[in-house]
């Protein structure tokens, strides 16, 4: 009898373990399948992120030619500066120092003090040439920054992303 009880306890003992070593390799394939999963999802989201970026790329180098553009037209208008504002106009005229002042205080962003300066006081020392430069490069860069700007709000639209300020697409 005590065999026959051995016998069977180390069936169950066998039925037991083969139980468990089941269900712990079904464990260990649902485990498996969830990380071929997750590795799938994260490489459609690499393949989705490669994609945005070589749009992205393409967006890039569309705005590093329009900004391009900009800069050859002003480099051309600078360029042209002598035949607008020849070398008589730049004896006749006499660029005041509070024109200097006011000009520069504004390019740099600053607020004047309260003094306009002396009304009489010799002239600057820059030609007006000089002047027609300064201004030309200032909206050369302006419309760059412009250019830049609307190329990166047109990137979010694009990415579904919504603009404050701007209407929503119909």
């Amino acid at each position: 009898m005590n065999r026959t009880l051995a016998l069977v306890l180390a069936g169950a003992v066998l039925v037991l373990g083969v139980a468990g070593t089941g269900a712990w390799m079904t464990d260990r394939y649902k485990a498996a399948q969830q990380r071929a999963s997750d590795a799938e999802a994260i490489t459609a989201s690499f393949r989705a992120q490669l994609d945005s970026t070589e749009a992205g790329v393409i967006k890039v180098t569309e705005y590093v030619d329009r900004v391009q553009t900009v800069y050859v037209k002003g480099d051309t208008i600078i360029k042209e500066i002598p035949r607008y504002v020849p070398a008589q106009a730049d004896a006749a005229c006499t660029v005041p120092v509070g024109f200097v002042r006011m000009h520069d205080a504004a390019a740099a962003g600053t607020v004047l003090g309260p003094g306009a300066g002396d009304s009489d006081a010799a002239g600057s020392g820059i030609a007006l040439s000089a002047v027609a430069g300064t201004v030309a490069g200032n909206y050369t860069s302006c419309r760059a920054n412009a250019e830049q700007l609307s190329a990166l709000q047109q990137l979010l639209r694009d990415q579904g992303a919504t603009i404050i300020g701007e209407a929503p697409a119909p």
